[in-house]
């Protein structure tokens, strides 16, 4: 059972500050501003480790290479701490892959929450800023699925089809993890 709580905290801890990373990598590349509140949320939450690991790693293009190395980072270190629990030594070799099997997963919950915020804001508070942000943070994500699926009866389904997706990729890597645990 305390494995499980620990399991659990570390879950939230790295599942909240490696969000924020990913959120900031995603923002800057949108170039959307960070003066909003979820900006500056961002900021607050990151700072602390993107902000030395910039110092080492330069970007790439458009892309803020300390974000992204500092949500993998936390995943590591998530994996390090879960593997001396149970004693796993001998599977050390593998805890980079785990680490970006994490990575990879927390990216898909992000885009699931992202794309859930997204849809119930145009449904209830289409003209606050967070709306607006979010919007730009999705659109991309939607332009090409809406170049496929026609509006039915003028509603867009191209959020569904795209959670659709997320989902199925999100079992197709919950039944890899297990591969790698063994």
């Amino acid at each position: 059972m305390l494995y499980q709580i620990i399991s659990f905290l570390l879950d939230i801890a790295t599942g909240l500050l490696g969000g924020a990373c990913l959120l900031r990598l995603y923002m800057q590349h949108q170039r959307l501003p960070f003066g909003n509140p979820v900006g500056r949320f961002v900021f607050a939450l990151t700072d602390w480790l993107v902000l030395p690991l910039r110092r080492v790693v330069p970007a790439i293009g458009p892309w803020d290479t300390a974000s992204l190395l500092g949500a993998y980072l936390l995943k590591l270190v998530h994996f390090g701490l879960l593997m001396l629990m149970v004693g796993g030594a001998g599977q050390v070799s593998l805890l980079p892959l785990l680490a970006l099997l994490g990575l990879v997963q927390l990216v898909i919950s992000a885009l699931t929450g992202l794309l859930i915020v997204y849809v119930i804001l145009s449904w209830v508070q289409a003209g606050s800023a967070i709306a607006y942000l979010v919007e730009r943070l999705c659109v991309p994500l939607l332009k090409p699925l809406r170049r496929l699926i026609p509006l039915v009866g003028g509603i867009d389904l191209s959020p569904l089809a795209l959670l659709v997706l997320l989902q199925i990729a999100a079992m197709v890597l919950a039944s890899l993890a297990p591969a790698f645990w063994r």
